[in-house]
């Protein structure tokens, strides 16, 4: 099946939507910007700021963009498995003090005792269950007291004011459903925790967008969506991400690798303390570059290599302009996950639905 041209996915009509493959003000032929920054003696706050500066300012990355959705990686109440509130409140505040509508939304993964009962995790489309969960999810990682502090709208993805979006070209979903906060926002802002993943090989900003699939309609753990893109190939995961990647409006990411995770990810590896903070305009380059500073080559993600497929650019990690600190300085070599196939995970995990 052909893409569709860069004109065609840049259209609104008719309930097509397209995530911005470049910034606005990025002029076509150039290489897309990185900035990597150590984080110094847990200054969190500054190395955030300091990422947003070296790409030119939060007033230059939001220019002509109001209404802002930041998109953190709350799979399950595991802190150590998930975005670091720090990297959240001062992206919040930076673009308070840019004049910036700010909201804060996500769609968790599990939770006891909502979907997972002892050793058993089950899927679900249950809404009353997965309010309840995301209710629980919020409040233990202290998102419902930051959401307040920062008087920023905690939206749960998984049910709701839900609309379907056309996406020609697709690999998995020609339409997809989403909330319509993502549908009505200006920029998806991508917070992912930086991790190892026994699916799609690390978990980053392009794969942080699985926690927009609404549970409503993909259930929890998004059952739905890897039996579809189990069928289109062998990860059930990463041509799922890159429809979801090009039906959103994905401007940012910022990487929180204060504390990031090797092994098998994204909730069962070992606690890697990165103290780094990645960030870019362009979500493909912005992974490349986290996915280096773990170890890992871009040849070496299939989420990466169906983006390429799609259009999507850069392919390398020397296609991209790094600013900040060197990354050799800062690379650590990550124990590999061990890669589940979905057409073996589906026989033994999330078998049941509740």
């Amino acid at each position: 099946m052909p893409f569709p041209s860069r004109r065609d996915l840049l259209k609104s009509a008719a309930g097509v939507l397209a995530a911005p493959l470049i910034a606005p003000s990025e002029p076509a032929d150039a290489r897309p910007v990185v900035s990597i920054v150590r984080i110094p003696n847990g200054n969190v706050a500054y190395a955030v700021e300091r990422a947003i500066d070296l790409l030119g300012g939060m007033l230059t990355i939001t220019s002509g963009r109001h209404r802002i959705l930041l998109k953190p990686n709350l799979v399950m109440p595991q802190v150590n498995a998930t975005t670091n509130s720090a990297v959240i409140r001062t992206l919040a505040r930076l673009m308070a003090a840019a004049g910036k509508d700010v909201s804060i939304a996500e769609g968790s993964a599990c939770a006891e005792p909502f979907n997972i009962h002892g050793s058993e995790t089950f899927h679900t489309s249950n809404p009353e269950i997965l309010n309840a969960m995301q209710r629980y999810i919020f409040d233990q990682l202290g998102y419902t007291e930051l959401a307040k502090s920062l008087r920023a709208p905690l939206i749960n993805l998984h049910t709701g004011d839900l609309a379907e979006v056309k996406l020609p070209g697709a690999f998995v979903f020609e339409k997809l459903t989403l909330h319509r906060s993502l549908i009505e926002t200006d920029l998806l802002v991508s917070v992912p925790a930086m991790k190892t993943h026994q699916f799609a090989g690390v978990t980053l900003g392009m794969k942080n967008l699985v926690g927009v699939y609404p549970g409503a309609i993909y259930q929890a753990v998004r059952y739905r969506m890897h039996e579809a893109a189990g069928k289109v190939e062998p990860s059930g995961t990463a041509a799922a991400v890159v429809d979801m990647v090009r039906a959103n409006k994905l401007g940012l990411t910022v990487i929180d690798g204060s504390t990031a995770m090797e092994g098998n990810g994204p909730t069962g590896g070992t606690p890697v303390p990165m103290n780094v903070i990645v960030a870019g305009t362009n979500p493909l380059a912005t992974d490349i570059a986290g996915a280096h500073l773990m170890g890992f080559d871009a040849s070496e993600i299939p989420t990466f290599t169906f983006a390429n497929r799609a259009g999507m650019r850069p392919a390398r990690l020397d296609e991209v302009e790094l600013r900040g600190d060197p990354p050799e300085d800062l690379r650590k070599k990550f124990a590999r996950p061990q890669i589940v196939p979905w057409a073996l995970a589906r026989q033994g995990w999330a078998t049941r639905e509740i």
